[in-house]
């Protein structure tokens, strides 16, 4: 197993990209905090990872909070003793922020705060104690649309996700610069389009779907266990000597 004692937080496991790594890392012998804002999916998350026999519990909290984000770092120290993994996976899109009343400027400042803000709040007190260790892995879950813009015929100049992305990418090499010294290593992935609840909206008009689809070399989109193994990779001693890297795992669509 790869990750044999080590503990490890993944932020929004309750679905998509964020589930499959918290049930992967699980399998490789890693004991597992899965966090959400939403406390039914990741207890049932729980549930079925100690039903295949491996170690998991759960923790609820926003991570745009502050205090939020320090009890849910500090829950992994109570339950487990340390925290060796961070997986920021939770994130949200403008099409899913907030209900179809809200402002441009409400949906901007969700995004930016769940995305940017909310994975700075969690590597904050996480490195703490990973630099006290001296050693421990981040992984931030950026996308390559903080590397490319949004394809032109959908038309969203002002969507906040990009910028809200390509800050994770910023702040990844920031952070793994300033943490190298200390033995944490730090670095993000970069997901094409994938079949998650954030893509659910775009996923669901066959005619969308199949733009996306031809927009990527590969032609189709990503499952999110295909993101979880590159996860994986870079939590495990494999990456040793891997820091400040952002990932792209996108069928190909920035190749091109």
């Amino acid at each position: 197993m790869r990750l044999q004692h080590k503990v490890a937080l993944v932020t929004g496991a309750g679905s998509g990209i964020g589930r499959a790594t918290a049930e992967l890392f699980a399998k490789e012998g890693a004991s597992v905090l899965a966090s959400d804002i939403n406390e039914t999916p990741v207890a049932e998350l729980v549930d079925a990872i100690r039903d295949e026999g491996g170690k998991a519990e759960t923790v609820t909290g926003d991570v745009s909070n502050s205090t939020d984000a320090k009890t849910i770092v500090d829950t992994a120290s109570e339950l487990f003793g340390r925290l060796d993994i961070v997986i920021n996976s939770a994130g949200v899109s403008a099409r899913n922020a907030l209900g179809s009343s809200a402002t441009p400027e409400e949906i901007w400042d969700r995004v930016i705060e769940i995305n940017l803000k909310g994975t700075y709040l969690i590597s904050w007190y996480a490195a703490e104690g990973m630099v006290k260790d001296g050693n421990g892995s981040i992984i931030n879950l950026a996308s390559i649309m903080g590397i490319v813009g949004y394809p032109q015929w959908m038309n969203q100049p002002f969507n906040p996700y990009p910028p809200s992305k390509g800050g994770v990418v910023q702040l990844t090499k920031n952070m793994a610069i300033a943490l190298a010294k200390d033995g944490v290593r730090v670095n993000c992935i970069c997901p094409g389009f994938v079949w998650s609840n954030l893509t659910e909206l775009l996923t669901s008009d066959p005619e969308t779907l199949r733009k996306l689809e031809e927009l990527h070399p590969m032609k189709r989109l990503g499952q999110p266990e295909e993101i979880a193994n590159v996860a994986l990779y870079l939590a495990s001693d494999e990456s040793s000597y891997v820091t400040g890297s952002s990932l792209v795992v996108d069928g190909g669509y920035t190749a091109r």
